[in-house]
């Protein structure tokens, strides 16, 4: 059954160094990172936020937790009000305002800095996604009943649209476009939908994206590309500002993860994606030679969420194993095993002959050498 539900992994012992320079990743590798416990149950969302300097994440443990990005502990705690497991937690473009999406059937909207309640937004079922319009004026949210998603006031908490039967099957996550004008949706149904603000309709359906159930999917920051994670082991690049999706096949990324891919995210730049895996693995990717650069091994279960730090120096992992990891990826491209993949795909550094970005380029089959990055080959 396409649909079925990963298998359980067997809960494995916690390994004994809390930190460490020499991660259980890659031989040599030498990535440094931390590992930020207080979560006691599977931990469902993490963010960057405050310019860096602080970690936002909630919990099957009916928490939210504030985290200090350099003492990696937890300087506020958001608590008492949901009373089941919180699937996702997003932050307003401000930093001030955190919205919340629980199995209680509930969205909820917290002020950041007293840590109280602004409103509760009641669903009838259980709520497995909500985000935050990127100029803060809407939160959507996505639920099991109907496979619904509702969009909200963020201010009034007002319903402003509920699209019934938007899906045929569970949604798994929702979030709105940087441009504030559509919602993008993605389902146990396989299907990709964009949904317009404007309209008030559905303006782009993907069916044949991928084999399984799509876990996640996230926007670079101009809106121009779409990209999707799902159980069926890969994630994929989707062009829409030129339609290309329509005719021509997504840039895939394959072959990052033994398992299911729970979750992705674009770099502020675009040129890395990042995602979590069931094989309790996270894989950072080359955007433009759709190449696996490196797999960040470390937590014993699921990785269920990934975050990216503005300057690419930090990444972010939300685990069911109850912890968060913050991986130093700074020397990345230093490390052996990166530097002999490079080689490996006959790579070199090329400069875009249409946008002028420097891009490493991969050796065509057909022997021809690759002359514009992706987002140019996409685009054209």
């Amino acid at each position: 059954d396409p649909l079925a539900v990963e298998p359980v992994p067997e809960p494995q012992p916690e390994p004994p160094s809390a930190e460490g320079s020499w991660g259980d990743h890659e031989p040599l590798a030498q990535i440094q990172f931390k590992i930020l416990r207080g979560h006691s149950d599977t931990v469902s969302s993490c963010h960057f936020c405050f310019e860096d300097t602080k970690i936002l994440s909630c919990s099957y443990d009916r928490t939210v937790k504030l985290w200090d990005f350099v003492k990696g502990f937890p300087v506020q705690v958001f608590e008492e009000e949901h009373t089941a497991p919180i699937s996702e937690c997003n932050l307003s473009p401000d930093d001030r305002r955190v919205v919340t999406s629980s199995y209680d059937n509930t969205v909820k909207t917290w002020d950041m800095e007293t840590g109280k309640m602004l409103w509760t937004a009641e669903h009838e079922g259980i709520v497995t996604s909500c985000n935050l319009s990127c100029d803060g004026r809407y939160v959507v949210s996505g639920t099991d009943k109907g496979n619904a998603i509702f969009v909200f006031d963020a201010g009034s908490a007002t319903v402003v649209a509920r699209v019934q039967g938007h899906h045929r099957s569970t949604i798994t996550r929702c979030c709105f476009d940087p441009d504030n004008q559509r919602v993008t949706s993605v389902s146990y149904d396989k299907t990709i939908k964009l949904w317009d603000m404007i309209t008030r309709s559905t303006s782009i359906t993907i069916n044949e994206g991928h084999s399984n159930v799509i876990s996640d999917c996230c926007f670079t920051s101009d809106g121009h590309y779409l990209c999707t994670a799902s159980w069926d082991k890969s994630l994929k690049i989707w062009d829409l500002k030129t339609g290309e999706f329509r005719c021509h096949e997504p840039f895939s990324l394959n072959q990052g993860h033994e398992g299911s891919v729970s979750s992705c995210l674009f770099s502020q730049d675009a040129s890395l994606v990042v995602s979590g895996g069931y094989d309790k693995t996270v894989a950072i990717w080359d955007t433009d030679t759709g190449y696996k650069k490196l797999s960040l091994k470390g937590h014993w279960n699921w990785v269920t969420d990934v975050a990216i730090s503005k300057d690419k120096k930090w990444i972010l992992s939300a685990s069911k194993d109850s912890t968060l990891r913050l991986w130093n990826i700074e020397k990345m491209d230093h490390i052996p095993s990166v530097i002999e993949s490079r080689k490996e795909k006959g790579s070199k550094i090329a400069q875009c002959e249409e946008c002028e970005k420097p891009f490493l380029r991969l050796q065509c089959s057909d022997m021809e050498m690759i002359s514009k990055c992706v987002f140019c080959r996409l685009s054209s």
